[in-house]
């Protein structure tokens, strides 16, 4: 997938804001604040959080995603080659955890999700 791909996918997410936090071109999307995934500018692919460390391990394992550089270790890299169906699924499953986390009052300004 590209870039402009995978940016379109986030951004048809409720409440999904992008910004460039660390400057240079990178596409930091967040919901309610809270980031849920990232392209950066040198490594080709889109980071997303996992459920938490084992997981992103197993994913790992599996070949579908490779260690985030930078981010904790419940974040996984899905390179630019990860299936469409792959990375629409790590896209929102890390979208909804980071939705899920939110205040009730934050979640219920997003509206459906």
């Amino acid at each position: 997938m590209t870039r402009d791909e995978l940016n379109a996918i986030c951004a048809a997410l409720p409440g999904a804001e992008v910004s460039d936090p660390w400057g240079g071109g990178h596409d930091a999307w967040k919901v309610g604040g809270k980031m849920f995934a990232s392209i950066g500018t040198s490594t080709p692919g889109i980071a997303v959080k996992t459920e938490g460390i084992e997981v992103a391990e197993m994913l790992i394992s599996a070949g579908i995603g490779e260690k985030a550089p930078y981010f904790h270790r419940s974040w996984i890299l899905l390179p630019f080659d990860t299936s469409e169906d792959e990375a629409l699924h790590r896209i929102r499953m890390s979208y909804d955890l980071i939705r899920s986390k939110l205040p009730k009052k934050v979640q219920a300004t997003l509206g459906p999700a």
